[in-house]
């Protein structure tokens, strides 16, 4: 029993072998494959954009509800004026910690 199974893999190597040589193998299964996974994927990516194409912004009044107003409006030259304000000849260069180091600090505590 042990000696059929040995020699049916045998042959079945021996055929994947043969197979993996040929082109239309090598270069046609991958092909397809991609083009009918690609499918699938596009489905469920256009889907999720048909989803979520009927929900709408949301109204000033209701933002104000929820927390979210605006006190001034956000110009170009406001932008410029305020950057033009800071002080960018002084300034301190700051390393931050790495993700190991803040593992030791935090067996340290």
């Amino acid at each position: 029993m042990i000696e059929g199974l040995n020699a049916r893999l045998v042959s079945f190597r021996n055929t994947i072998s043969t197979l993996s040589k040929r082109k239309t193998y090598r270069y046609g299964l991958p092909f397809i494959l991609f083009m009918v996974g690609g499918s699938f994927g596009l489905r469920e990516w256009t889907q999720i954009r048909y989803q979520f194409s009927q929900v709408k912004g949301v109204s000033k009044d209701e933002a104000e509800k929820m927390g979210l107003h605006r006190e001034n409006e956000v110009t170009l030259e406001k932008t410029y004026e305020e950057i033009q304000k800071l002080d960018i000849d002084n300034w301190e260069n700051k390393r931050g910690p790495r993700p190991w180091e803040m593992a030791e600090e935090q067996k340290k505590k």
